[in-house]
């Protein structure tokens, strides 16, 4: 049990069941006991690692393809930002990559987007001058070139549950004193009513509520001052099924056992990002590993290795397919990219 666990359980006993957006915001971002305000998670001493832990290869891939779209454009002044940038591992390789490119860090403001002030003091000790803010929202009116790398599974979500033409929302309440799943009395719901077609009763379905607005926020910018977004996270298309899972320790856990100490995170709806970007546009659909092999992946892999030997090289061969192979991270990540109308295409992303 931890601290947060007894005051969710007061707040739930005074007030009613809560919705599991209320519950993840709480978890992850409490201000004295929330998962994000108070460690840092990645790495083997974390929880998880994400892709730009695995191998410096991902950050060089993705600062090559913004780099390529910057130039694309016209090479404009503008900003380059990151939501959600964890250690600052991925900006740096991201920054190490474009060194080499005429211009690029000249022209481009370094931005990031971070509401966990552990990691964020990660970031400016490993980051040249930064400027940080706590939402997308505060970035500046600029050309925008963009990367969120698992930002948006860690949004909250809310689930409802099929009932006839109705809908039941799943629900964090008490069973017995202890934190347990319940469900609402069923209601049609608008923002569902789509969901009719492709659902039967008991299905599951999950929404983002922040999701689509942040996006538009994004895609708004992108339209108006031009840039380009990549969005990477796993997920896929459209929502279906319980994806809400806790990890904690690089284990699965029960998502109410251990509040405040456990990563909270559910599949992405990239329907929903797709769909919010107007009136800039997005890319097809695509797998992390067909995306990273389209930019030259397997060729740069090739070139580090000529200096490795033994247990470096087998690592390093193992990181390679650890970030493609569609086993592993290949596809069961998902990348998508936001451009303006008239802009040529994102390099690795089609149209």
């Amino acid at each position: 049990m931890t601290a947060l666990t007894d005051i969710l359980k007061r707040r739930i006993a005074t007030t009613g069941p809560i919705t599991i957006a209320d519950y993840m915001t709480e978890a992850l971002l409490h201000p004295e006991h929330g998962y994000y305000t108070t460690r840092d998670p990645l790495g083997a001493a974390g929880d998880f690692v994400t892709a730009p832990e695995i191998s410096q290869m991902f950050g060089e891939m993705i600062g090559l393809c913004l780099a390529q779209a910057w130039i694309d454009q016209g090479r404009p002044k503008g900003v380059l930002a990151e939501l959600g940038p964890g250690r600052g591992t991925l900006m740096h390789d991201v920054l190490r990559a474009t060194k080499a490119v005429p211009g690029f860090h000249d022209a481009l403001d370094l931005h990031l987007v971070e509401a966990s002030p552990v990691l964020a003091e990660a970031q400016a000790a490993r980051l040249p001058v930064v400027q940080s803010h706590a939402r997308a929202a505060d970035l500046p009116d600029a050309p925008l070139f963009l990367i969120a790398n698992e930002f948006f599974d860690a949004l909250p979500i809310r689930q409802f549950i099929r009932d006839g033409n109705s809908w039941r929302e799943r629900m964090v309440g008490l069973t017995d004193g202890a934190l347990a799943f319940g469900l609402s009395s069923p209601a049609p719901l608008a923002m569902l009513e789509h969901r009719l077609d492709d659902t039967k009763d008991g299905d599951l379905v999950e929404i983002c509520p922040s999701a689509a607005p942040i996006t538009q926020d994004i895609g708004n910018r992108i339209a108006q001052h031009g840039g380009a977004a990549i969005i990477i996270d796993y997920g896929d298309w459209r929502s279906l099924g319980d994806t809400f899972q806790a990890l904690k320790d690089h284990e699965t856990i029960d998502p109410l056992t251990a509040p405040g100490s456990a990563d909270l995170t559910a599949h992405v709806d990239f329907e929903t990002i797709a769909a919010a970007c107007s009136p800039a546009r997005h890319t097809r659909l695509s797998t992390q590993g067909v995306f990273l092999e389209r930019l030259g992946i397997t060729a740069r892999a090739q070139a580090l290795a000529q200096t490795m030997s033994g247990d470096k090289l087998q690592s390093h061969i193992a990181a390679h397919r650890r970030l493609t192979h569609p086993a592993e991270m290949g596809d069961l990540f998902k990348v998508i990219g936001i451009l303006p109308n008239n802009a040529p295409a994102i390099a690795g992303l089609e149209l």
